[in-house]
């Protein structure tokens, strides 16, 4: 599914086939690695799949769909860069397309680091669909820190912990974690329920 949908997608902007195809083999490729236990393709899929229920309140949804695709493809559990650099990497990837928001798309990916409100509607939704995860059942989002976790296996419990405690409160200090109307009303108490619940784990 995911193969078909992003060569659709490709296709309207780009009509060397091989050079299509070698762009969806180097997503496949990268977010099949061993290492990545939740930054994975399914990831994706669950990303898509949200981004159904409001992809009408879109600007632009091909530079969403096209962030969705790119923004963790360059992922690296010890460094701090992975969304400027997965920025760059659609932007080398897109330069060889008649697609023209390239820098729209690089904003809505770097925006993935810190998930701050944006007066960009198209940014707003990224961010809801990414963290769609934190607001849902238990036995789900328990399932999400397990992978997480994972990882991040290069860290001890004690940096781990405190590094993840940093992440989840700042979520909770946050006004909404959910910035689209949509998905606050739909995932943003429960979210808050699931983040408390982890932090008394920790």
């Amino acid at each position: 599914m995911l193969k078909k949908h992003f060569l659709d997608l490709i296709n309207k902007y780009s009509s060397n086939l091989n050079f299509n195809e070698n762009c969806w083999s180097e997503i496949e490729k990268r977010y099949s690695g061993k290492k990545r236990f939740y930054h994975n393709l399914t990831h994706l899929e669950h990303m898509l799949l949200e981004l159904k229920f409001i992809k009408e309140q879109a600007v632009d949804l091909d530079s969403i769909l096209f962030s969705v695709y790119y923004h963790d493809i360059v992922y690296d559990a010890s460094k701090s860069n992975n969304e400027e650099e997965s920025a760059k990497f659609l932007e080398k990837a897109l330069r060889n397309t008649s697609f023209e928001k390239v820098e729209e798309c690089k904003n809505q990916i770097i925006a993935t680091q810190k998930h701050e409100n944006s007066d960009d509607m198209d940014v707003n939704i990224l961010l809801d669909i990414d963290m769609a995860i934190l607001g849902q059942s238990w036995d789900v989002y328990e399932a999400y820190c397990q992978k997480i976790r994972k990882e991040y296996s290069i860290y001890p419990d004690f940096l781990y912990k405190k590094g993840r405690k940093k992440a989840l409160k700042s979520f909770l200090e946050q006004k909404r974690i959910f910035k689209t109307d949509f998905f606050n009303e739909k995932y943003e108490n429960t979210a808050r329920e699931n983040i408390s619940k982890e932090l008394a784990t920790l």
